[in-house]
């Protein structure tokens, strides 16, 4: 019986890989098929949640993690984490002699790195597949956890990211871990970014205070294909040379380029073998983590901490094109960790403090802004004329796109989140602390 659940998984995957259906109903990387927050499927929920609705299924997940749910055929995956604790006086002892200050940080004896299946219809846990067991792990922010990159499939393979405590890859219909690598760089805060794909290669970006580069690893054995360090950052805090931002591919013009933010600069790299497109230095932020969008041959990107702008730059040059491709650049709440999403002429973004603002895609200019509450970390969802905003709290507010500000619900949920939402055949599918929740349409709107 075992062994023909496993193939019905296995074929299921094929199907999901080489049908339009299976690839549009298909979560399988942070932000969704097209990497930008954009759901294809109609009809999904636009209320949930409080003490009157139950969801479709809630899952307590094992351990503590950040990562966003992925989809394949129907199964969920995502990753999480187990640690052993220490003493208070031993975290003390730790964090006192850490060279970038202890305010706001946690840390453990050791920590267990793992995988976790489950079922999208019913929410049972089917594997735990464990992947790096990490001995007197580098300390972390407490907002943070060290399970915040969000997984990515090919339909036959998982592949788990960790930031510098590991990278592993697991075959869907065995279990089995094909290869881990590691890259150890000083993050001082804990991983974030989250791989991507392309062809068969696996990209993830290592953006520490020590050393920046972006690397391609082949998916089928993890061996690097090529390494390319980033353009030289103009600081003297190592601390400034840090990223976190997810990389996104573009294909424009007849050229796929693969846009990456690191600290001070965007840069677009050649995938196949990491040779630069162009580069633009885009000013001083820092530690950003939101990932780019693209429409109509622009990339917009968030530059990061300590005073965030929007910027947008054109995607068809060559070289150095600080000069020559920035089209605006906006500073009106900005956000440092929740990435923008476009529907239409308009990108919507909400920043730390709760602050929605719109802006024109293709001058900058503020359409409007308004206060939604919360504290936000979460990337928005668009479908079907709505946009969604998760905040920290576990509420998300749904607007109209438009050039004014349109509520249209409230939900609450349960549970601090940090994680961004994902879809399965019209539900949604939202972790908390400790819970997976999937959520039906439950109203008529």
């Amino acid at each position: 019986m075992r062994s023909t659940r496993r193939l019905g998984i296995f074929l299921g995957a094929l199907l999901a890989v080489f049908s339009k259906g299976g690839e549009a109903e298909d979560w399988y990387q942070f932000r969704g098929p097209s990497g930008d927050g954009h759901i294809t499927e109609k009809n999904v929920p636009t209320t949930w949640g409080g003490f009157f609705e139950k969801p479709v299924w809630k899952t307590v997940v094992p351990g503590r993690g950040w990562s966003s749910p992925i989809v394949v055929a129907n199964r969920i995956w995502l990753t999480s984490s187990e640690q052993l604790a220490l003493s208070d006086q031993a975290v003390e002892q730790k964090l006192a002699s850490r060279p970038f200050g202890s305010t706001d940080f946690q840390t453990h004896a050791s920590v267990v790195l793992f995988a976790v299946e489950l079922d999208a219809d019913t929410g049972e846990i089917l594997r735990r597949i464990d992947l790096f067991s990490i001995e007197n792990p580098p300390p972390i922010h407490s907002m943070n956890s060290y399970a915040s990159p969000t997984p990515i499939t090919d339909g036959l393979r998982v592949y788990c990211h960790f930031g510098s405590l590991g990278t592993a890859c697991i075959d869907i219909e065995s279990g089995k871990v094909l290869w881990r690598r590691e890259f150890k760089i000083e993050e001082i805060t804990g991983g974030g970014a989250s791989p991507v794909l392309w062809d068969n290669h696996l990209f993830v970006p290592f953006d520490g205070s020590d050393e920046q580069y972006l690397v391609a690893l082949d998916k089928m054995t993890g061996q690097t294909k090529w390494k390319s360090a980033r353009p030289p950052i103009d600081t003297t805090s190592d601390s400034h040379r840090r990223a976190f931002s997810t990389p996104l591919l573009v294909d424009f013009d007849g050229r796929i380029q693969l846009i990456s933010a690191a600290a001070q600069w965007l840069v677009s790299y050649n995938p196949e073998d990491g040779r630069e497109w162009w580069r633009a230095k885009v000013g001083d932020g820092h530690a950003l983590v939101p990932r780019p969008v693209f429409q109509n041959g622009s990339i917009f990107v968030c530059t990061g901490y300590s005073k965030p702008q929007m910027v947008a730059i054109k995607v068809n040059g060559s070289g150095d094109v600080t000069e020559s491709a920035i089209l605006w650049r906006s500073s009106r709440q900005v956000p440092e960790i929740a990435s923008p999403i476009i529907v239409g002429r308009e990108i919507y973004f909400v920043s730390a403090m709760g602050v929605a603002t719109c802006l024109d895609t293709e001058t900058g200019v503020l359409v409007w802004q308004h206060r939604m509450g919360g504290t936000h970390a979460s990337s928005p969802s668009y479908s079907d004329g709505r946009i969604y905003f998760t905040s920290q709290e576990g509420i998300t507010t749904v607007i109209r796109p438009g050039l004014v500000y349109s509520e249209i619900a409230k939900n609450e949920l349960f549970g601090e989140t940090l994680a961004s939402l994902a879809v399965y055949q019209g539900m949604f599918l939202l972790r908390t602390d400790p819970n997976l929740y999937c959520l039906k349409r439950v109203s008529l709107e």
